[in-house]
């Protein structure tokens, strides 16, 4: 297999995955918020798979856009 073709389909995995952690992750808007009543909005610490969640966005989104450096630089 050629290394553009590995590079393209680590590309599209990256992709899903990323988009994936990105809507799996959430903020706290419950359905009072949305339509304008007032919470007890407070600080919270991210634990669990929340954390992990988060940390696996970062580093998908670093690996998403160094992979896209390594196709630019391979197409060009």
């Amino acid at each position: 297999m050629e290394i553009k073709t590995i590079l393209l389909i680590i590309q599209i995995t990256l992709s899903v995955l990323l988009i994936i952690s990105i809507l799996l992750q959430v903020r706290g808007a419950g359905l009072g918020s949305i339509f304008g009543s007032v919470g007890g909005e407070f600080y919270r610490s991210k634990r669990g798979i929340e954390q992990f969640l988060y940390r696996a966005t970062i580093i998908l989104s670093i690996l998403f856009v160094s992979n896209c450096i390594a196709l630019a630089y391979l197409y060009a």
